[in-house]
């Protein structure tokens, strides 16, 4: 089932999320529901709050980069209650955007380099080492199961220079493809 997209400006954005009970029955439908809104959205990654549950979940799926990087080939998972254990490695900066935040897009900088363990859909424990594009997607979606945004991570000039913007998607004045969720007012 395609999920409505929670807005940037809703609440649910901010709150640290809860662990997933161990064998949830419920949580292979919701990762089936992540990957088809995310997918419908046009992303790359989704996480649980982003659909408006302040779950500590994210599915992602690189594979339509893997023409072009070999890494990303087969790279699909979900990460259910992951914590990233270690960042280290040069910071890096890439270009930035979320389905939360639509129409802006922002170089963000980041650590080259993560350890992160999690459950996959299996409910198998993993202990995984990821770096670039794929540590990346994972960081940015990590963010939000701690109620931290890309914009957060910017200068407080860049900030101050997209408070209008912010505004406007908080208020509900954008153009996308897809279902949005927006703040009460």
């Amino acid at each position: 089932m395609i999920l409505p997209i929670t807005a940037y400006g809703h609440p649910v954005l901010r709150k640290k999320t809860e662990e997933i009970e161990l064998n949830d029955p419920g949580v292979q439908q919701l990762i089936d529901n992540l990957f088809e809104t995310m997918y419908y959205s046009e992303g790359v990654g989704l996480a649980a709050p982003q659909v408006n549950l302040a779950l500590r979940l994210f599915v992602m799926d690189a594979t339509p980069m893997g023409d072009t990087v070999e890494e990303f080939k087969d790279f699909k998972r979900a990460f259910i209650n992951p914590y990233i254990i270690e960042e280290s490695g040069e910071t890096w900066s890439f270009n930035e955007g979320c389905l939360s935040i639509p129409g802006i897009r922002e170089d963000v900088k980041r650590p080259d380099w993560i350890k992160i363990e999690y459950y996959d859909e299996n409910w198998v424990l993993h202990e995984e080492e990821y770096t670039g594009i794929p540590a990346r997607i994972i960081q940015h979606e990590y963010d939000h199961l701690d109620g931290i945004l890309f914009p957060d991570r910017l200068s407080p000039l860049r900030k101050r220079l997209l408070k209008s913007k912010l505004a406007a998607i908080s208020a509900g004045k954008v153009d996308v493809n897809y279902r949005m969720i927006f703040p009460k007012k």
